[in-house]
């Protein structure tokens, strides 16, 4: 673990969260690994195109020379087009999906979030597929992963996002939870899909636990709330009463997602 760069970030809900950074070995490894799927991808519209160009050619030959003649420049234009549509595509769309994962960074276990702790949008993805080339060009990104503080390269600088690595759950043996946690999260377990729940969200619940004592009444039941509502809402928990204690629902959800074995951040 002392490989790797740790950095707090503190969430909307002024919770501070602390991350291990992917590094660049994993960052690294993640790439190769999703420039050979997006590779794959590639070459099978590079075959596309070429059987099109054969087909077209040899059609439009027989009717119009002049249009003919301008057809392998139309094709190598569109072609281009889309080529550059789906390389940017490719990480925009998975990242989008998958809540800041693409196969790669999927496989070998980082995520992309935003400088709060939360899920990256469209937009950040976008931001960061558009600056890839600048940062492949002359390994730019790899030296500013290296060379900064929060292993940032350039889309993750305008971006404002960083890439962190998802640990095993572990229980904190100084945890103290209420009884009635494990009732309810039997309820819970039964009625929804536990896996909704990203893990960003869990280490939230987590954090705030673990530190709940340490908090005013005021914040504490402010803090608590406001933790309540953003997982009500992530998983959609319309069958637990509105009145049900908010400290209580966050530890049935902590206890249900370690038992369930799900990964989360560390």
């Amino acid at each position: 673990m002392g490989l790797f760069n740790r950095i707090n970030l503190e969430t909307p809900e002024s919770v501070e969260l602390e991350f291990n950074l992917a590094g660049i070995g994993n960052r690294a490894y993640a790439l190769c690994f999703d420039y050979f799927v997006l590779g794959f991808i590639l070459v099978i519209i590079l075959i596309v195109f070429a059987f099109l160009f054969i087909y077209l050619s040899s059609v439009l030959e027989l009717l119009l020379d002049n249009i003919a003649s301008d057809l392998g420049l139309w094709l190598s234009a569109i072609q281009l087009l889309i080529i550059f549509s789906v390389y940017v595509g490719y990480f925009v769309f998975f990242e989008t999906l998958w809540q800041g994962q693409t196969p790669g960074k999927r496989w070998v276990n980082i995520r992309v979030i935003n400088d709060d702790g939360t899920t990256i949008g469209l937009t950040q993805a976008l931001l960061r597929a558009l600056l890839r080339p600048i940062d492949d060009l002359l390994f730019i990104g790899s030296f500013l992963i290296i060379f900064t503080k929060l292993e940032k390269r350039l889309g993750d600088l305008v971006a404002g996002t960083v890439v962190i690595r998802q640990q095993e759950t572990r229980v904190k043996a100084d945890l103290i939870l209420s009884p009635n946690a494990e009732i309810l999260g039997q309820q819970i377990q039964q009625q929804t899909d536990i896996s909704s729940l990203l893990p960003e969200d869990f280490a939230l619940v987590r954090k705030y636990l673990q530190r709940r004592q340490q908090m005013t009444p005021e914040a504490r039941s402010t803090v608590g709330i406001k933790i309540s509502n953003k997982v009500r809402e992530r998983m959609d928990l319309t069958m637990i009463s509105e009145d049900t204690n908010p400290e209580l629902l966050l530890e049935a959800i902590y206890l249900t997602y370690q038992q369930q074995g799900y990964r989360t951040w560390e």
